[in-house]
């Protein structure tokens, strides 16, 4: 007996349900209309450690020294220049680059007082991950790292490079992690035993332990937001909310709460913002 696959209609990650929480009128210039963006540095910067990161496991255990993932960064850093020449723009002065390449030598330094990578043989690093759920929404994304205990424990990691949010935006960070953790169970059929979140910018961590009923309202929470999202594709409405992220956004002109007009909504149905990520890795967007 066969099993049919349902049929997809859209795809979520994290960062793009994100953007739609955030502001409708964020995720539509950046999903539907596809709109360009400048280079964040502090997003830019996040890949680069992330890279670091993943590559100092590569290295047996003895060797992942301080010294050794510091003499790994501007190697990371240039092969991302050379994979995006337009990163070296960022910067007008070379003061700059190099104050903005000292953090992330102190994030990559204050990673070592928060685990001891010596320790730690993690099962995968950076590993692209997708389901689709009975409603044929695909859910997808990249996890940092996935560590294996012997019992078969699952700890799913995360490095953030900003600092931790306070107690009241510690739910929408969490978000992502259950989105991570929703993913594996669905594809496993294991519910990860801990969810942990490190924070390289102010050498914070934070652990949480998913039930699951705790996955079970994740999974409504992500269908509900595809459903607005379908909604607002069918209506054309896409709704700005205004926030204190206004001012990093690239899009003001285009922003009603700014003045400006968005372009014509572009002909496309909601299947059509499925686009394969796994040839083009990881977006220095979902950083942010």
């Amino acid at each position: 007996m066969t099993t049919t696959e349902p049929e997809i209609i859209g795809a979520l990650s994290p960062s793009r349900a994100g953007d739609f929480m955030t502001c409708p009128l964020l995720y539509r210039f950046r999903v539907v209309d596809r709109l360009p963006e400048r280079p964040s540095p502090a997003a830019v910067r996040g890949t680069v450690v992330h890279s670091v990161l993943e590559h100092l496991y590569d290295l047996p255990a003895g060797e992942r020294t301080v010294a050794a993932a510091l003499g790994m960064l501007e190697p990371q850093w240039l092969r991302l220049l050379e994979e995006e020449p337009e990163y070296g723009r960022m910067f007008s002065a070379d003061e700059e680059l190099a104050a903005w390449l000292a953090q992330a030598r102190s994030m990559v330094e204050r990673y070592f007082t928060l685990e001891d990578p010596t320790r730690l043989e993690p099962a995968e690093r950076e590993l692209y991950v997708e389901a689709v759920l009975g409603s044929g929404l695909m859910l997808r994304g990249y996890i940092d790292r996935v560590d294996v205990a012997p019992s078969g424990d699952v700890r799913v990691v995360d490095y953030k490079t900003g600092s931790a949010p306070g107690p009241e935006f510690e739910a929408k960070a969490l978000f992502q992690m259950k989105f991570y953790a929703l993913v594996l169970w669905r594809l496993r059929g294991r519910i990860p035993r801990l969810l942990q979140l490190i924070y390289l910018g102010n050498g914070e961590v934070l652990r949480y332990a998913p039930d699951e009923a705790d996955l079970l309202a994740t999974e409504r929470k992500v269908q509900a937001l595809w459903q607005a999202i379908e909604r607002a594709l069918r209506t054309g409405e896409w709704r700005a909310r205004p926030s204190r992220l206004c001012g990093w956004c690239d899009h003001q002109a285009l922003c009603p709460e700014f003045g400006g007009t968005p372009p014509p909504v572009p002909e496309r149905r909601p299947g059509d913002t499925v686009r394969s990520t796994r040839a083009k890795g990881r977006a220095a967007s979902d950083e942010l």
